[in-house]
């Protein structure tokens, strides 16, 4: 019986490589693999829906859900994760020395549903005091001008977001003191380190990182992976197939992290790292599975909630495809 033939647009990780170069048998299924940058992958799935299956920004997928018919199902595979206090961009002049200091002030988001700025957000307002409804939000491409929002938002009106015109961008506009900080995931082309006119604001960011897992556990969820829900429908069996395949390619990398006779990565104390990071998080510190990520989906669905983004409080459980949540035990 011939394999079901399934596109995947996803970028080239290490933790998907194996998928990528077709050397994990997935179940049923023939994979055709795009490597594509995020950027172009989420707007062609969001707006057009052109892939089987793809990597998604977790926030996005999460605001899907309030559509109807609801577009994608999720398995619970997270291609990024990123810890995003050294997202949080300023204008030297901005008078914005610590996290309080944006309270109030003139802050940049390529767009306000992303979800690096949905993490930056939530935690500026758990950890440093900093209402998600006290900065006035602009949007816009951050180094093309023209970038609108992908999704259609319906935001309470306590929370103040308007586009930049369509000749500017974020980056230049917070060089020139127009924004005073900048949330984002891609580190803007005007940031020239400490010194410069734009600046992060937490330089220091991997001890301030590190101190923020210690004291939450939490090690942030970026990306899913969504399966069109038409095809998902018609083959339901193909979210426990691709769960299978995602985690023995991350699986893979495990091990070669593990690998002492030649470095498989450009690191030169690679081993180091990796023994200070399953001290730090314990050897599966990239889980994928509902059960191992329960406070960090908890706590990114309660902000998305509170941000405007959910029009209610979604449980962890709700966003995944049933079938990839429990498994048969011999």
């Amino acid at each position: 019986m011939p394999k079901l033939r399934l596109t995947l647009a996803c970028w080239n990780y290490d933790r998907t490589r194996a998928l990528l170069e077709d050397r994990i048998e997935i179940e049923g299924i023939e994979l055709n693999y795009l490597n594509l940058p995020v950027e172009e992958t989420f707007f062609r799935m969001l707006r057009q829906h052109e892939f089987d299956v793809s990597e998604m920004s977790l926030s996005s997928y999460t605001v899907s859900l309030f559509k109807q018919p609801q577009p994608f199902i999720a398995i619970p595979v997270f291609p990024s994760r990123y810890f995003r206090h050294s997202c949080i961009y300023v204008n030297r002049a901005s008078g914005i020395a610590h996290p309080k200091d944006l309270a109030g002030k003139r802050v940049g988001t390529p767009e306000y549903q992303m979800t690096a700025p949905v993490w930056i957000r939530g935690i500026l307002s758990d950890e440093y005091g900093v209402p998600v409804t006290s900065p006035t939000y602009f949007t816009g491409g951050e180094e093309e001008p023209g970038r609108p929002e992908k999704l259609a938002l319906e935001l309470p009106p306590e929370i103040r977001v308007q586009p930049i015109s369509e000749t500017q961008t974020l980056a230049r506009a917070l060089e020139s003191g127009e924004l005073d900080a900048l949330y984002t995931a891609r580190a803007p082309s005007t940031y020239r380190g400490p010194e410069g006119r734009v600046r992060r604001l937490f330089e220091d960011y991997h001890e301030v990182e590190r101190e923020y897992y210690l004291k939450t556990r939490i090690f942030p969820i970026m990306h899913t992976v969504a399966i069109r829900r038409e095809l998902y429908e018609k083959h339901p069996w193909v979210a426990q197939s691709l769960f299978k395949a995602f985690r023995e390619a991350q699986r893979e990398v495990y091990r070669d992290l593990e690998e002492t006779a030649a470095l498989k990565f450009m690191l030169p104390w690679l081993h180091r790292h990796v023994e200070e990071t399953k001290r730090l998080m314990g050897a599966d510190f990239w889980a994928y599975g509902l059960e191992a990520n329960l406070p960090v989906l908890s706590t990114f669905l309660r902000y998305h909630f509170e941000q405007g983004l959910s029009k209610r409080l979604l449980g962890p459980g709700e966003l995944f495809a049933p079938e990839t949540l429990e498994s048969f035990k011999i």
